[in-house]
């Protein structure tokens, strides 16, 4: 993970929510479908959560909301900040912490029932080495009748036909005003992974402003991933998709 995936969520974190149509939907509908694929593993309350990539607290408020106990951590510190805000304007209990996910072992005290990392975050690690690390301290924070719950973009489809840009959102709200938000994607010549610059274009009377930010990802195959889990130390390995889960990303699931 290099120096520029911080800077890109530094500099994100205030506009975050703008690339969400209504992000508080986004809160409550991510919120539900996580809730009901973890309870199809654990069937039981109360748990505790490590979300290990929580960004502005999109999948950490929900849970929170759902009576989990959870601790967000992301290696951001504008982002953690901001999602310790939000989640006050929400009124749910959450604590946050940064922290990398290759090091959580150091930085996060304690351990879980669950470890989430979703939102495509593990992908931003580029070689096995770096996987390979961040699994195994996610498997050290996981409780022996643990779950752990990463969500990936669909890289087995994507890798397929390389699309060069996702279309064009406009949304328009009173509170935000009119805006415009897409991404182009310049993949690596062999396929193996690309870097997104992500536009959103904000309409100020006549005026349009611009926001450009850029980061990398690997094009992470599920088969890929699934075999780092499995040298981590991690089995009963499952894919789940969005048509079965009603979550927006490829799922996968696995035991410490």
């Amino acid at each position: 993970m290099s120096d520029s995936v911080l800077a890109f969520y530094e500099q994100l974190a205030r506009d975050y929510h703008l690339i969400f149509a209504d992000w508080a939907r986004a809160i409550e509908r991510q919120g539900s479908a996580l809730d009901r694929l973890i309870q199809a593993h654990m069937n039981r309350m109360p748990l505790t959560v490590l979300d290990c990539a929580c960004g502005i607290g999109t999948q950490a408020i929900g849970l929170a909301d759902r009576g989990y106990t959870v601790h967000a951590s992301d290696i951001s510190p504008a982002a953690v900040e901001r999602a310790a805000q939000e989640a006050d304007n929400y009124g749910v209990p959450l604590t946050t912490g940064v922290a990398d996910m290759r090091t959580l072992a150091a930085q996060v005290e304690g351990t879980f029932d669950v470890v989430l990392a979703c939102d495509n975050a593990v992908p931003h690690l580029l070689s096995d080495d770096e996987l390979l690390q961040a699994a195994q301290h996610k498997h050290a924070k996981l409780r022996p009748d643990g779950l752990l719950l990463v969500s990936i973009r669909d890289y087995d489809h994507l890798t397929l036909n390389k699309p060069r840009a996702t279309q064009p959102q406009v949304f328009d709200d009173e509170a935000e005003g009119r805006r415009i938000v897409f991404q182009v994607w310049d993949w690596a010549a062999d396929g193996s992974g690309y870097t997104v610059n992500m536009f959103i274009m904000r309409q100020h009377g006549s005026r349009w402003d611009t926001a450009h930010h850029a980061t990398r990802y690997r094009a992470l195959l599920r088969a890929e991933y699934g075999n780092i889990l499995a040298q981590a130390g991690f089995d009963d390995i499952r894919w789940h998709m969005p048509q079965d889960t009603g979550y927006y990303q490829p799922v996968v699931t696995a035991r410490p």
